[in-house]
């Protein structure tokens, strides 16, 4: 066996890429370009089947994770994914669906790639290899210790996001990172690993399949579960989310129908005296009292719906 520190960059990263969890030949799609339509899709389905339960096997890990969000979100900080092709692509997926889902600020959640605005539509690959382009691009959304910073990269080793996690961990911030990799390869020092392995992809090294999917239910947990912990849904939901589109809109209102039991045109009414918001819709309702008190007992109960009702009712 060569010594990794005798060999030069491309045969370092071929050695590292043959032992890869990722990079590994999968023995149930062995024959795959010998079926027909049908038994190739059988194929990709049971494979998939795989996928939550490695996930479920990491939430113990997932819900420290989150513990971070939640504490970084109380003292103003963001959760700042990181990753390269797929991997970014997700992270970006997820920050961009927080601010209509549950309401907050764009800055909040945010996710960077190798390779910018760009590689989001268009591969970049080269762009992963500049381990010096992860400190930078989180210089540039000026990285404060207070933010989580997240990685999240299939085979562990992307040098961008391993350059951005380093720096951030370097400089103070609670680091987490997200990979398919098995727990005992994982060498990078992080405050939580999530490692969800979900062995070798159907097409070798396609990490766009089950693990892609693997992050993707990790990232719906990570904001979802924070978004809940801090009070951006009642029951199961959504009540902070922003009417920006007609079917918001419309979801907002069914929302306070369904809540309250009030009619269409009543909801419409009283989503329009609160300028749409929902939670003071729900809190007048439900606690029988004006706008204005309403928005009192939120504040009071740091924004969560089920303790303002209850001291509207009490009277408190």
């Amino acid at each position: 066996m060569p010594n990794p520190s005798n060999m030069d960059d491309s045969a370092r990263l071929f050695a590292e890429l043959k032992d890869l969890a990722t990079e590994q030949r999968n023995p149930a799609s062995m024959q795959i370009d010998a079926l027909d339509t049908e038994g190739i899709l059988r194929v990709i389905n049971g494979e998939d089947q795989r996928v939550a339960e490695a996930v479920s096997g990491e939430i113990p890990h997932i819900a420290r994770a989150v513990d971070l969000i939640v504490d970084a979100f109380g003292a103003g900080g963001r959760l700042i994914y990181v990753g390269a092709g797929t991997s970014g692509r997700l992270g970006i997926l997820d920050a961009s669906e927080c601010p209509p889902t549950f309401g907050t600020p764009p800055e909040q959640v945010q996710g960077l790639i190798a390779g910018g605005r760009e590689a989001v539509f268009r591969s970049q690959e080269g762009a992963e290899d500049r381990k010096e382009d992860g400190q930078r691009d989180l210089d540039g959304i000026q990285v404060r210790p207070v933010d989580v910073v997240c990685g999240i990269a299939a085979s562990r080793r992307t040098p961008y996001v391993v350059g951005a996690v380093e720096y951030a961990r370097s400089i103070g911030c609670p680091t987490l990172f997200i990979t398919c990799t098995p727990r005992e390869s994982f060498n990078i020092p992080v405050d939580v690993a999530m490692c969800p392995v979900v062995g070798p992809e159907v097409i070798m090294g396609s990490t766009r399949m089950k693990s892609g999917t693997a992050q993707k239910l990790v990232l719906n947990m990570l904001t979802t579960a924070s978004m809940v912990r801090i009070g951006k849904v009642y029951e199961n939901m959504m009540v902070d989310l922003q009417m920006t589109s007609k079917k918001l809109v419309e979801r907002s209102k069914r929302t306070v129908m369904m809540v309250t039991g009030l009619s269409y045109e009543e909801a419409s009414s009283v989503l329009a005296q609160t300028n749409g918001h929902v939670k003071t819709a729900l809190v007048m309702i439900l606690g029988n009292v004006s706008k204005a008190q309403a928005a009192g007992y939120l504040e009071a109960a740091d924004g969560f719906v089920r303790p303002a009702i209850a001291s509207a009712l009490a009277g408190a």
